[in-house]
């Protein structure tokens, strides 16, 4: 889920302090409280960050465009419910899904670190954004943090004709000791083969697709991102599979079914929402915290340690490289694609806001 660290042709660098006030300026001009702007902007700095720039920067105008519809509610009154200390679902009310899933996780630490375990779950939410940047939070804690998300039918199922199931993410994150030098493990994965964000950049960019990895309207598979308009489930019907136990562990778990409602008569079934879930675990309650994250560094020392298979350029742990590329790009500032900087600035004008000067 990561690109290289050199920027390509026609990108320009942005200090990624420069574009978190950039973005945060934009989205409160969107409508956001200027906290909700600031909350919104870093998890999309953190992914640009890492080189997800699928979910980075070039978010921020499709999230204006989601606030300016209504589809995103600005003023969103969100609540928590709870019957239990250590589960609780917050009703978004349509907040941005950045807004509500860092809430989701502050409440999870916060029931966690009482109850040893704690889950949350998210009910309608709008596009939750990277979510190994909320399990991450969750790991800075000292915790464990699992995520869960699911969203509208836009993947293939397995027997299947056209789209079925969301590209639903999972997103694991593991502490590691602070001494250790280690990236903390984060595995950040779709349940697609790749992202739509993917098949938007091959079409803009002309590049042929991976053979199994999209599909046309009604489900064949294609290399050509001009025909393409869905991607295909990972590992076929595991994919597919794990993309339907996310939407029963989410949207039916917090009561707001969205599968079912989709491919229903009713025309409200196919507002875009989303749903999720977040657990999180404190290795306290299961015999330390030092002693786990001890273990967790050996693991991984064990892991890099192992003989490098012909032709590999190392051997590296979920997270190790995004975790490098986040290094690279804090010193020499994250590039941003062409199409995504004119939009920027186009909005920049619009709202009287002054675009951050380049690097390069």
């Amino acid at each position: 889920m990561t690109d290289t660290p050199t920027a390509k042709p026609g990108k320009v660098r942005v200090r990624a302090e420069d574009l978190r006030t950039f973005s945060a300026a934009l989205l409160e001009k969107g409508g956001l409280s200027p906290e909700d702007a600031a909350t919104t902007a870093d998890v999309f700095v953190w992914a640009a960050l890492r080189g997800v720039d699928s979910h980075g920067i070039a978010r921020v105008p499709a999230y204006l465009e989601l606030l300016a519809k209504g589809v995103a509610n600005a003023r969103a009154e969100m609540r928590v419910e709870s019957t239990t200390p250590a589960a609780a679902v917050l009703d978004a009310d349509r907040a941005p899904g950045p807004v509500a899933l860092v809430a989701a996780a502050d409440e999870a630490v916060s029931r966690a670190r009482t109850n040893g375990i704690a889950s949350v779950g998210v009910r309608g939410t709008v596009h939750t954004g990277a979510i190994g940047y909320y399990v991450s939070k969750i790991a800075e804690q000292g915790l464990v943090g699992l995520g869960f998300v699911a969203g509208m039918p836009n993947m293939g199922y397995t027997g299947v004709k056209g789209a079925a199931v969301a590209t639903s993410p999972l997103a694991i994150a593991v502490p590691t000791a602070s001494s250790s030098g280690h990236p903390p493990l984060l595995l950040d994965m779709a349940t697609a083969t790749v992202a739509l964000g993917k098949i938007r950049q091959a079409r803009a960019s002309g590049t042929p697709l991976p053979e199994g990895a999209a599909a046309t309207e009604d489900g064949t598979p294609t290399t050509d991102p001009e025909k393409a308009v869905m991607p295909l489930p990972l590992g076929g019907a595991k994919g597919s599979g794990m993309s339907l136990a996310f939407e029963l562990l989410t949207s039916v778990l917090v009561g707001a079914p969205i599968f079912a409602a989709f491919h229903s008569d009713d025309p409200q079934g196919r507002t875009h929402r989303q749903n999720a879930l977040l657990i999180a675990v404190d290795p306290a309650a299961f015999g330390g915290a030092e002693g786990f994250t001890a273990a967790v560094d050996a693991t991984l020392s064990t892991l890099k340690g192992l003989p490098v298979a012909d032709g590999a350029d190392g051997v590296y742990y979920p997270g190790e490289r995004s975790a490098a590329v986040a290094v690279e790009r804090a010193e020499r500032g994250i590039p941003v694609a062409p199409k995504v900087w004119r939009e920027l600035t186009e909005n920049a004008e619009k709202f009287g806001l002054v675009p951050p000067t380049p690097t390069s």
